[in-house]
């Protein structure tokens, strides 16, 4: 199951490590996102419209139902939970009981297209989502439903929201901008482009603006891209993701990124060299670290949840 390509993959996690199951039984897992406070893990099931919370004393637990197929998880600097709707195009703030604060619904009074996954900057709190299209091509994981916007872009949510997103990119840098997580010291910001298998990697300022965009790494599978029509997109998203797509993406302590990608997850230094992989049961969409030392890794595999022990801790979390 593990695979290392150089030896002090040893040193992240136990050559020996196995998967363990949390739950099954769930139609898509995505989104996870560990709580230190309430030491517990969260998660999304899209096409099931479901939100749901695993702890080591309670299980596993249905949180919320009819989220608007939530995506991508994180939390704020005061541990609340902020999501990524695909059916609403929405990024929101979930309070206490029913409480459902608007964070971004549009850039230059076009609705978004439908935020995917987010990170909050822990320095400022401010927030970075990502915004494929990919909650419009269907009903099964959003609303099929024309887009108004004709790109896919990176954005960024300052500490006092109006409703409206701050695009960091250029509208052409990305066909469908994924994942997106930072280095242990938030210097930089990676994202990937799943239709593309690559990782970009860009210099943070200190306003949260962005430099010019590197390559990271590629060739992360097959990619193909926008000029194709939206019927073969269609067909090769689907392949793409049956073989396992880049896509969740978090970085350790130490600045090594751990991927998602064909056969498991796949880990670079901080170099872009890979240096291991980690074989799954079935495609993972996404990836968190969590647990007593946030050195467990959750495992969003499809129909399933599992966790894995390393011995590299997460890079610090904006809520402690």
């Amino acid at each position: 199951m593990i695979e290392a390509d150089v030896e002090t993959f040893a040193a992240l996690i136990d050559p020996e490590a196995t998967l363990t199951q949390l739950g099954s039984g769930y139609k898509f897992t995505e989104g996870p996102v560990w709580h230190p406070r309430r030491r517990c893990l969260y998660f999304s099931d899209i096409p099931s419209d479901d939100r749901w919370r695993w702890s080591a004393e309670g299980g596993m637990e249905l949180d919320a139902h009819m989220t608007f197929k939530a995506n991508g998880l994180a939390l704020d600097r005061d541990g609340l939970i902020v999501a990524c709707e695909s059916v609403s195009s929405c990024v929101v703030r979930i309070g206490d009981g029913v409480a459902r604060e608007l964070l971004a619904f549009h850039h230059r009074g076009r609705y978004l297209n439908s935020p995917n996954d987010i990170v909050v900057r822990g320095s400022d709190g401010s927030i970075y989502f990502t915004d494929p299209d990919y909650g419009r091509w269907n009903d099964y994981i959003g609303a099929q439903r024309s887009r108004e916007l004709g790109f896919c872009g990176v954005y960024r949510i300052p500490p006092r929201a109006d409703g409206g997103a701050q695009l960091l990119v250029d509208e052409h840098e990305f066909d469908q901008p994924n994942g997106l997580c930072f280095s242990p010291d938030e210097s930089l910001l990676y994202v990937n482009d799943s239709d593309r298998a690559t990782i970009k990697v860009f210099d943070v300022a200190a306003d949260g603006t962005l430099g010019p965009a590197g390559i990271f790494a590629s060739e992360i599978g097959r990619g193909f891209t926008k000029e194709d029509s939206q019927a073969v997109r269609e067909a090769a998203h689907k392949d793409l993701h049956d073989a396992g797509a880049v896509d969740g993406m978090k970085c350790d302590e130490h600045g090594n990124v751990w991927v998602t990608g064909p056969g498991g997850v796949w880990v670079f230094d901080p170099s872009g060299r890979r240096i291991g992989r980690i074989r799954t049961p079935e495609v993972v969409g996404n990836l968190a670290f969590g647990g007593e030392d946030l050195s467990t890794l959750f495992l969003m595999t499809s129909s399933s949840v599992h966790s894995v022990p390393t011995r590299v801790a997460s890079a610090p979390l904006a809520h402690h």
